[in-house]
């Protein structure tokens, strides 16, 4: 409404303006040397309007033609493009569900019809990866690397592509470029931690782990989590060679993580040698009530060296009334009596304890009862049709599946076990047994920069 009233105004002006020049007296005239023309002011004016009009329609002609070509480029690479961007939208379809011929296909006509779009680079690659020419995907991602708005996402190709070749140093170097660039980047964070936890360097681990609360990949309580088992794992690395260092890593620990049972094993260790037994058990208590475990068993019961095999029976009887029957973890309290009283020989204690279980036994209790036969009677027959006909087939438990310490988190604890001799291919030396639970409790996934993980079978120590 406001623009036909302001378009009848406009036109009411002109009309006004052109009838007050038709009503204006006079001539103009225009001499030039011999030239001498002579007109009425209202044809003057409208001789100059069509003049004007001629000029604006010559100007806009010329104008026409000096763009013509460049309207033409510009049109046949918006065709160009939109032929690639439709290749690429078909190609990466095509990737997703396995159609390699054409995700190959498509590629190409992306390569040809939008050579510099990040995306054409992308499907390139990735097609690549779909055939198995590692060769041409590598390509692809350096090329996409030397980009600057690429460089990240090339990055991440090659490091994916040195996982696949076992090049666990190139993996790790990429990824610390990675980190580099962009120090919020997961992928490249996580790499780098399993890389070091590998092979043993705990403050560089630390040290990235600062990093990822400084970048926000993680929140606080799981920072408080990790860098308890960080410690943790240095303290156990170090109890041998620096007693000092590892027990002041392994207190820090335990106060950032009172749950975590390796952390809580070690640290009643050391204040059991300081003679600090009551500041042991509180820490072993506290730890088995929000994680019933048998290694905290054995350190609780071993708590004050030099105690008999009865002795250590009554303190283990102490700590697993702590999860009565109506609570979790109940059952592996019994199994930490049973074991108790089988080391004090008491054998009919050990074998009420365990009656509710033998009816379906797990692994470990039908272990526990071949060692009853075979310690009490020496009936080796019984004992064996315990371990063989029962055991090998009895379901395992939660703990048999992820038994974190298996007795081996404080060696030179009474009743340590050694642990089993597991390799890492990427390591080239023999860790600690403990590198795949470990990884699992940082929320690492998959191999330590691109080099094969060892599967230890076992599960994190929560």
């Amino acid at each position: 409404m406001l623009r036909i009233v302001l378009f009848l105004v406009l036109i009411a002006l002109a009309a006004a303006g052109a009838a007050w020049v038709a009503d204006q007296p006079g001539d103009l005239v225009l001499t030039a040397g011999g030239f001498r023309a002579s007109t009425t002011l209202p044809r003057f004016v409208f001789l100059l309007g069509l003049f004007a009009a001629a000029v604006v329609l010559v100007w806009s002609i010329l104008t026409t033609i000096w763009r013509t070509p460049g309207r033409l480029r510009r049109r046949s690479h918006e065709k160009r493009h939109a032929r690639g961007r439709h290749a690429i939208t078909h190609g990466l379809l095509a990737i997703g569900h396995g159609d390699t011929a054409l995700a190959r296909r498509h590629a190409e006509t992306a390569r040809r019809h939008a050579p510099n779009d990040p995306l054409a680079l992308l499907l390139h690659a990735q097609s690549a990866q779909l055939e198995g020419n590692r060769d041409e995907a590598q390509r692809a991602f350096r090329a996409m690397a030397e980009r600057e708005d690429t460089r990240l996402l090339g990055l991440r190709g090659l490091f994916i592509e040195a996982q696949r070749a076992d090049d666990a140093v190139g993996a790790v170097m990429i990824a610390e470029e990675a980190i580099k660039l962009s120090p919020s980047s997961t992928w490249a964070s996580h790499a780098v931690l399993g890389f070091r936890c590998a092979r043993g360097d705990w403050s560089g681990a630390l040290a990235i782990l600062d990093s990822n609360l400084s970048a926000g990949l993680i929140d606080k309580p799981a920072y408080r989590r990790q860098r308890g088992v960080l410690l943790t794992a240095r303290a156990l690395e170090l109890q041998t060679m620096d007693r000092d260092v590892a027990r002041e890593s392994v207190m820090e620990a335990i106060k950032l993580a009172p749950t975590l049972v390796p952390a809580a094993v070690l640290a009643a260790k050391f204040e059991s040698e300081a003679h600090q037994v009551r500041r042991a058990m509180k820490l072993v208590e506290a730890a088995w009530l929000a994680n019933p475990h048998p290694d905290l068993a054995e350190a609780y019961a071993h708590v004050k060296l030099g105690d008999s095999a009865r002795q250590r029976l009554q303190r283990v009887e102490t700590l697993a009334a702590k999860t009565p029957a109506d609570k979790a973890g109940h059952v592996e309290g019994q199994l930490a009596l049973a074991r108790a009283a089988i080391d004090a020989s008491e054998f009919s204690r050990a074998r009420a304890v365990l009656a509710p279980y033998v009816n379906d036994p797990t692994q470990r209790v039908a272990l526990l009862m071949a060692e009853i036969e075979r310690t009490e009677h020496g009936d080796g027959g019984r004992a064996r049709a315990w371990t063989l006909a029962r055991g090998a087939c009895a379901p395992r438990s939660g703990l048999d599946r992820r038994r974190l310490c298996q007795r081996s988190l404080a060696p030179g604890f009474p009743g340590h076990r050694p642990p089993r001799r597991l390799p890492v291919a990427d390591a080239g030396r023999e860790p600690s047994f403990r590198q795949g639970r470990l990884d699992r409790i940082l929320g690492l996934r998959g191999s330590h920069a691109g080099g094969p993980a060892a599967e230890t079978g076992d599960g994190a120590c929560e």
